[in-house]
């Protein structure tokens, strides 16, 4: 794919959500970490149902961390791998207070230091939290890139590289939302709804379709 069309597949993007965020409910920084933490193989939708409940009562790193895993276990109990996030979780707000005074630390190295934090949470941390033109590759994002063409890889480390290095810097801090919420509600994985596509002319998958 040329440049000029990767411009025109981000520019319409733009103009149709000028200001894309995260389905992810929060109000803070650490509730986004602990948010994206919980959303691993999950929906966006079960992890706001969980928080919901949670965060208003114990949205800090110390009232969660007075939960104990046993106490956050009910909170989280409808999500998937709630057990083992719930240690993960619990973990992570005792080395925020131990390490960083409670802060959610602003630098990859130190997000992925964090129990059961990835690069992908990470980069949706430092996205959304922080501003930096990271994008975090989910299999919605996996999926656009591949079918468009805008950066086609084998795995997922290998669309995010080529995400970084192909997508023009002006759209680089929203990227990550736009090719998400794309591949959520629009190029969708069983039955892409091409007719409704704002960039179906300019994509691969939906040329092949077309022929």
């Amino acid at each position: 794919m040329n440049p000029t069309k990767r411009h025109e597949i981000f520019s319409r993007l733009r103009a149709a959500n000028p200001t894309p965020t995260t389905e992810l409910a929060y109000k803070t920084d650490f509730q986004l970490l602990i948010a994206v933490m919980l959303s691993a193989q999950a929906t966006d939708k079960s992890v706001n149902i969980a928080t919901r409940k949670l965060f208003p009562r114990h949205g800090t790193p110390t009232t969660i961390l007075a939960l104990g895993v046993d106490g956050l276990m009910p909170f989280i109990q409808t999500i998937g791998l709630y057990k083992t996030k719930a240690k993960n979780v619990i973990a992570t707000c005792a080395l925020l207070l131990e390490q960083h005074k409670g802060k959610v630390p602003r630098t990859r190295e130190a997000l992925e230091a964090l129990p059961g934090v990835g690069r992908k949470t990470a980069n949706v941390v430092l996205n959304t939290a922080f501003g930096e033109p990271t994008i975090a590759v989910d299999t919605h994002i996996f999926r656009v890139s591949n079918r468009t063409k805008i950066a086609p890889g084998k795995d997922v480390l290998a669309v995010e590289h080529g995400l970084e290095k192909f997508i023009p810097a002006e759209f680089k801090v929203d990227a990550h939302h736009w090719l998400i919420l794309h591949g959520r509600y629009v190029c969708v994985a069983r039955t892409p709804k091409c007719p409704q596509c704002g960039i179906s002319d300019l994509c691969e998958y939906s040329k092949k379709t077309k022929g």
